[in-house]
């Protein structure tokens, strides 16, 4: 597996990869999206009438579940990339951190916004601090945080280095947003998904979730495959303009 990830570090063989991986990518992505959200907004039955249950709010969790793993999953690959940069020198693990970054603090940003939208029909408020939604908004601080890092020095290998480090250093986040539900006494409803005792939900709400689950991580490597290609091509450009400037 090393070996490979190291061979995708040339860049032709880079582009190649895309390439053929691309269309495929993105023909999954826009199939599980579509059929998720057709299926989950007109075929899924709502929740239980309020008080007692959420009735049509409940259909947010369509966006708003697959959106908070894809946080989650974003972050681990931009410090997954970080680290093989760091430690492991891989050429390719910069690049990816940096095409990832953005993605993820998107992803982050609609958890918080659905979850606002959620909380403010349901709690009555649009925020709260509660332990998860704090962590959740630490996690798309991180994200910013990486971002300006990356652009911060006149050296682009001082700020991805600096930008490295904080992704390593953030993934303590990580943990504390999944299991605050469980560490402390918070309004938002534990797990309903990975349970030990198994889904909470109903399966006929629970394929819709996990197909937009799938549309969003097919959509997350469409996205990132085009931006990690874009950043190769704006690195052999400057290469090539710093030669053009030495002769």
């Amino acid at each position: 597996m090393s070996a490979r990830l190291h061979a995708l570090a040339n860049p032709a063989r880079f582009g190649r990869f895309a390439r053929r991986a691309l269309p495929w990518t993105a023909w999954l992505a826009a199939l599980c999206i579509g059929a998720g959200l057709v299926w989950g907004v007109f075929i899924a039955p709502p929740g239980a009438p309020p008080p007692e249950g959420q009735g049509e709010t409940v259909r947010i969790i369509y966006v708003h579940v697959p959106s908070a793993w894809m946080s989650l999953f974003v972050y681990a690959c931009v410090a997954a990339a970080s680290a093989g940069a760091l430690i492991w020198r891989h050429p390719l693990g910069h690049i990816v951190a940096r095409a990832a970054s953005p993605v993820g603090a998107c992803f982050a940003l609609l958890t918080l916004a659905t979850g606002s939208l959620w909380g403010a029909k349901m709690w009555g408020a649009w925020w709260v601090w509660d332990a998860r939604l704090t962590s959740v908004l630490i996690l798309f601080f991180l994200y910013l945080g990486h971002i300006a890092l990356t652009h911060a020095f006149d050296d682009p290998a001082r700020g991805a280095r600096a930008a490295a480090i904080l992704a390593l250093v953030g993934v303590v986040n990580l943990p504390i947003i999944k299991f605050s539900v469980d560490w402390w006494n918070t309004l938002h409803q534990p797990a309903s998904i990975i349970r030990r005792d198994g889904p909470a939900i109903d399966a006929q709400m629970l394929a819709p979730l996990f197909l937009m689950i799938f549309g969003f991580t097919f959509y997350f490597f469409t996205v990132l495959l085009l931006r990690a290609r874009a950043e190769l091509a704006a690195l052999r450009t400057r290469a090539l303009k710093l030669r053009m400037l030495a002769a």
